[in-house]
């Protein structure tokens, strides 16, 4: 498993090609942020696999009582796990078809592949877009690019909210940040990589999943999303993740 520090990333939805995603901030106990560094998600060498399961960034109790420790242990080492073995097994599959030149199944390769590299991506950047204590309202140039594209930071909450309480069945909301316009976009993603834009860099990601919520608020999922911006969001690793993408 792999180091908080471990979590720097640039990198584009394998198949689905919807997302740039970029490097994180390092906040030290000083204060302030490093200036944010893009590398790959997970620095292998030359070999291309395996992908691994990043390790939280606090512990499984430490965002109660928004979360659970029992629904991060679910999701994490549950869901998320699987999104990685999923992957690792789709890449071995189409290593296998490329070796022997058999593309039969390529259409169920590539979109197992879209479908689990997706999950995995968003929900690496997920864990770090929250913090203990997290919360309220950003600041600088974060909070002046979300003034800038939504009019204030009280109707950028209620249209991201929307957003994410309207996605069907499972998916994500997501900020993004939008190079052709430079601009702030809100997504929709449904299942993963479904009504996404290519090249738009994610910069907050709210999983929508029921695994992510129901052990804890069942079909309520506006309080999950509210409490979600009230106690957990981490505004720092959001306005990190601008700074690269802006850089």
């Amino acid at each position: 498993m792999t180091t908080r520090r471990e979590f720097l990333v640039q990198s584009s939805l394998v198949a689905a090609g919807a997302w740039t995603l970029l490097a994180a901030p390092r906040v030290w106990a000083g204060g302030g942020a490093e200036e944010p560094t893009a590398q790959p998600i997970y620095p292998r060498g030359d070999h291309p696999m395996p992908y691994e399961l990043p390790e939280l960034p606090y512990a499984y109790e430490a965002l109660e009582p928004f979360l659970s420790a029992e629904t991060l242990h679910l999701h994490h080492d549950k869901h998320h796990a699987g999104y990685v073995k999923g992957l690792n097994d789709t890449e071995d599959k189409l290593k296998a078809a490329q070796a022997a030149g058999d593309f039969a199944a390529i259409r169920a390769l590539l979109d197992a592949l879209a479908f689990n590299y997706s999950g995995h991506l968003l929900h690496s950047l997920f864990w770090t877009n929250m913090k203990p204590g997290g919360g309220g309202a950003p600041r600088g140039a974060l909070a002046e690019q979300i003034q800038t594209a939504f009019g204030s930071f009280d109707k950028f909450k209620a249209e991201f909210l929307a957003a994410t309480n309207a996605v069907q069945g499972s998916g994500w909301g997501i900020l993004a940040w939008e190079p052709l316009g430079k601009k702030l976009v809100i997504l929709q993603a449904e299942k993963h990589q479904n009504l996404a834009q290519w090249g738009v860099t994610p910069l907050l990601v709210l999983d929508v999943w029921e695994h992510a919520y129901y052990l804890q608020y069942q079909n309520r999922r506006p309080d999950f999303t509210a409490g979600f911006f009230e106690h957990a969001v981490n505004w720092d690793d959001v306005a990190g993740r601008l700074a690269a993408a802006l850089a």
